[in-house]
């Protein structure tokens, strides 16, 4: 049957008609400067500026070293294409819900969209003092267990282009120390999993390995994460191969609806 014919709500909100309409651009067209944003939307610059400025600060958007402005983290989502995050959460679901009947730990899926890691899915602990859900979250790719395995994924040219000085221009604090950073990469490169003691988030401590594709590249991470007081790293050989075990079930359920 037809879908009915879409017409506009009888009290329509200007305001959020043009920033969804240019979030829309962004997404579909590619950059756009404040005065093309200002000219298809038929507003003042001033007004597109405010719009791009919101759309920013809620990673609808991004401007790069030549004030353009271009789809940020949350759009970027469909890099991965909706059915790809659908994908790798539906096969990892199950398995989050068995590690979590496990270590009784909050279990996480993550995937990493240019310099920031994006929680697709999550299962709570059942534990009173417990790391809550962080699903739908986006973090800073270098301050996450599962944005470091992803990273480590990465060539020098690769990290070089995702950090460089032009792209933190307005933020250079939050710009990581590339050398240590290339260092700590290699490192867990190596190890094949990662730890965050206390990086993301104060009294939260995680621990993850990567899920790959059928070529071998990391495309998620899979963690757990706990309370500090709860951490000990006597447990961390068993808490990474029970996480390597559940990485490994999942990319087989990925591999065997390819064909």
């Amino acid at each position: 049957m037809d879908k009915p014919l879409k017409t506009p709500p009888p009290y329509p909100v200007a305001s959020v008609d043009h920033a969804l309409r240019a979030a829309t651009m962004l997404q579909l067209e590619g950059g756009a400067t404040v005065s093309q944003i200002a000219e298809r939307l038929g507003v003042a610059r001033s007004t597109a500026h405010r719009l791009l400025a919101m759309l920013v600060y809620r990673d609808f958007a991004v401007q790069d070293e030549n004030r353009v402005y271009r789809a940020g983290p949350v759009l970027e989502l469909a890099a991965h294409s909706q059915s790809q995050v659908s994908r790798l959460r539906s096969a990892a679901l199950p398995h989050l819900h068995r590690l979590v009947g496990l270590l009784d730990e909050t279990a996480n899926l993550t995937i990493r969209t240019g310099d920031t890691a994006r929680f697709i899915a999550s299962v709570e602990s059942r534990q009173a003092l417990r790391v809550g859900s962080r699903e739908g979250m986006v973090f800073a790719a270098h301050r996450t267990t599962a944005g470091l395995l992803l990273l480590a994924g990465l060539d020098d040219d690769e990290l070089a282009e995702i950090y460089s000085a032009a792209r933190y221009r307005d933020r250079p604090a939050d710009r990581p120390d590339l050398a240590r950073l290339r260092s700590e990469l290699r490192r867990i490169a190596r190890n094949g999993f990662a730890v965050n003691q206390e990086r993301s988030e104060r009294g939260l401590v995680a621990v993850g390995v990567p899920v790959r594709d059928r070529d071998g590249m990391a495309q998620a991470g899979l963690s757990v994460s706990m309370p500090s007081v709860r951490y000990d790293s006597h447990d961390l050989p068993s808490l990474v191969a029970t996480l390597n075990a559940a990485a490994r079930a999942v990319e087989a359920e990925l591999a065997a609806e390819a064909y």
